[in-house]
């Protein structure tokens, strides 16, 4: 059943650290497990590149990894703090995918 107070979100995780070097599989697992707990799960989706302007006129071009999460609002903070952390980001972009979410289980009704 779908949790009225639980939305779908997507955040932007860094391929790359600030310093170029790609980031183990390993590493991401780590978050991935984090995360996991936090919402109960997530869905990976393929590299995207991006870029944009900083506060201070610099451009970064990099490529991050979109991961799609339905959790609280409460919930997508937590995260949004343990990722920054996790990666040694500057900022982290997360944005609101959906607050309408249906969910069918086997044998019950759509909701």
């Amino acid at each position: 059943m779908a949790s009225k107070n639980k939305l779908l979100w997507e955040i932007l995780i860094p391929k790359f650290s600030n310093d170029g070097k790609e980031f183990e599989i390993e590493f991401h697992k780590k978050w991935d497990k984090k995360i996991g707990k936090i919402s109960g799960g997530l869905t990976i989706l393929r590299t995207a590149k991006g870029h944009w302007i900083n506060p201070d006129k610099k451009l970064f071009s990099e490529e991050m990894i979109p991961v799609r999460i339905y959790c609280s609002e409460k919930e997508i903070g937590k995260i949004m703090k343990f990722t920054l952390e996790h990666y040694t980001q500057d900022a982290v972009f997360c944005y609101l995918v959906s607050n309408k979410i249906k969910i069918l289980n086997k044998n019950k009704n759509l909701t």
